[in-house]
C-alpha cells in the first residue's frame, strides 16, 4: 500500500510540474509573439521614414 501511495505522490508531482513547464511555454510563445510585432512594426515606420526621406 506504501508502494502505491508513493507512486501516486510522485504522479501528482509530476503533474503539476508538467502544468507548470506548459504555463512557462505559453507565456514564452506569447511573450515572442508580441517582441516579434513590436519589432515589426518598428522595421516598418524605419523603411517609411527612410523612403520618405529619399
Amino acid at each position: 500500500m506504501r508502494n502505491a501511495q508513493a507512486a501516486l505522490e510522485y504522479l501528482f508531482m509530476l503533474a503539476a510540474a508538467l502544468v507548470l513547464v506548459a504555463i512557462a511555454a505559453k507565456l514564452i510563445l506569447t511573450s515572442t509573439k508580441t517582441l516579434n510585432q513590436g519589432i515589426e512594426n518598428y522595421t516598418t515606420q524605419i523603411r517609411q521614414k527612410i523612403l520618405e526621406n529619399l
